[in-house]
C-alpha cells in the first residue's frame, strides 16, 4: 500500500511535509475551467512554480489580492474569505492564457504549500480590469481552491507571494496575508 501511495504522489507532483494527501479518482495537479460554467477541478500543491515567461514588457497589474475581509467589486458588499485577485491590463492588446502561482508561507512553522493553475476562459481587454475568486464556485471568473490548504487549516499567519502571467506581457507579482487564526470571522 505505501508503493502504491508514493507512485501516485510521484505522478501528481506532489510534494508535501508530514501529510497524506488522499486523492480519489485520477486528474490533474491543476484546476481547469469552463469557460462559461466555471470550475470543474480541485487544486493540488506543487513542488515548484511552473510558469517560465521572461517577457520584458508592462502591461499586467496586480491591482489588490485579498485572503479576509474581502468585498464584493461587482456590489461593494462584504463575501466570504477567499484568495481573491483584481488584474488590470494597462496595454492596448487584449490579454488571455493566464496562469498564475501562489506560494502560501506560515509566519510561525515556515512550512509553505504553492499552487499553480492555468486561468481558462479569462481575457482582459485594453484598460480593462477583471476581479477572479479561489473558491470551488462553479461560475466564470471562479477557480478552483484546496480546501485542506495552509491557508484554511492553519492557525498562524500565513502568507502569499503571487505570480500571474500571460504571454507577451512581465509577469505582475503581488502579496497578501491572513491573519492569525481560521475561519470566517464576521466583517
Amino acid at each position: 500500500m505505501k508503493k502504491n501511495i508514493v507512485i501516485v504522489a510521484a505522478m501528481l507532483g506532489v510534494i508535501t511535509t508530514g501529510t497524506i494527501l488522499v486523492v480519489s479518482g485520477c486528474g490533474s495537479s491543476s484546476g481547469t475551467s469552463n469557460p462559461t460554467q466555471g470550475t470543474t477541478s480541485q487544486v493540488l500543491p506543487v513542488a515548484d512554480d511552473p510558469i517560465k515567461n521572461n517577457a520584458t514588457a508592462p502591461g499586467l497589474v496586480i491591482a489588490s489580492a485579498q485572503v479576509e475581509d474581502n468585498v464584493d467589486p461587482a456590489t461593494n458588499q462584504s463575501i466570504p474569505d477567499k484568495l481573491q485577485i483584481s488584474l488590470k491590463n494597462t496595454s492596448s492588446q487584449t490579454m488571455s492564457n493566464f496562469e498564475i502561482y501562489y506560494r502560501m508561507t506560515d509566519s510561525t512553522t515556515g512550512v509553505s504549500e504553492g499552487y499553480y493553475e492555468k486561468l481558462g476562459g479569462l481575457s482582459l481587454g485594453p484598460n480593462e480590469t477583471k476581479t477572479v475568486f479561489f473558491d470551488n464556485q462553479s461560475s466564470p471568473n471562479h477557480y478552483p481552491e484546496n480546501k485542506y490548504s495552509l491557508y484554511r487549516t492553519s492557525k498562524n499567519e500565513v502568507r502569499f507571494t503571487i505570480e500571474l502571467s500571460t504571454p507577451g506581457f512581465k509577469v505582475a507579482t503581488g502579496e497578501t496575508k491572513k491573519s492569525v487564526g481560521t475561519g470566517e470571522k464576521q466583517d
